[in-house]
């Protein structure tokens, strides 16, 4: 059954579909077009078989850019990068510090040896922590992590590259992890503004399927950046 009530959702196009030849232009596009929040894929050819940016690119963002920056990291050993990522996102384009307290850093549940710590340790630099998991991982498996995280990212493509089909099969986890927050098991660790995300082949109708199942933050690529008009499809996905 979907879930009955839909909350508010918020779209965060994914800069993996951006013309990086002007990158600047295409993110403050889509900030005025109604994005709320920019989502930053980090690859290492290791971890997920691509590579994209690391630190510069996003210390580079965080000098312009007026939504949260959701920085997913698709790498090894998250726990080493933390601090270099926090770093970056801190300072702004005078090198004045950098309000981060609505930003996130996701890390990969699978590439962590203590998520809770890794977790922590995002929280401790002041940035709302996330974690998440690939299509072939069970949720469950981090249940206790959640009460040190603000988000989770729910994989609805196998993590690496743009343009995937949605794999629809992935809704049973957003809908766990709903029902886990209706419940109470997530705000039992003091937290009352937790989101649940997905990634993945996101369009009009998968996000409409999204929604319905309990997710609240979308992320979409090539379906915004690749679009003629940024605001319509951004629209198009509320």
């Amino acid at each position: 059954m979907p879930c009955e009530d839909i909350m508010e959702i918020k779209i965060a196009p994914s800069i993996l579909s951006a013309d990086f030849g002007k990158l600047r232009e295409e993110v403050e596009s889509v900030i005025n077009a109604g994005a709320d929040i920019v989502h930053v894929d980090v690859m290492d050819g290791h971890f997920v078989p691509n590579i994209s940016i690391g630190v510069p690119v996003v210390a580079s963002l965080a000098k312009f850019v007026t939504a949260p920056l959701d920085v997913h990291l698709m790498i090894e050993n998250p726990e080493k990068y933390v601090d270099p990522f926090a770093d970056a996102m801190g300072r702004d384009d005078d090198g004045a510090v950098r309000d981060v307290s609505n930003d996130y850093i996701v890390v990969h549940a699978e590439a962590c040896g203590d998520l809770s710590d890794v977790l922590k340790s995002i929280r401790a630099r002041g940035i709302k922590s996330g974690f998440s998991v690939k299509p072939g991982t069970p949720i469950e498996l981090y249940e206790g992590a959640l009460a040190d995280a603000d988000m989770v990212l729910i994989m609805t493509v196998e993590p690496g590259f743009g343009g995937q089909k949605f794999m629809s099969d992935m809704m049973s986890k957003v809908k766990w992890l709903r029902e886990k927050l209706n419940m109470g098991s997530v705000q039992s660790g003091g937290n009352l503004d937790f989101e649940i995300e997905v990634d993945g082949g996101i369009n009009a109708e998968t996000a409409q399927i999204s929604a319905e199942n309990g997710a609240t933050v979308l992320v979409a690529g090539s379906y915004v950046f690749g679009a003629d008009d940024y605001k319509s499809a951004i629209d198009s996905l509320r």
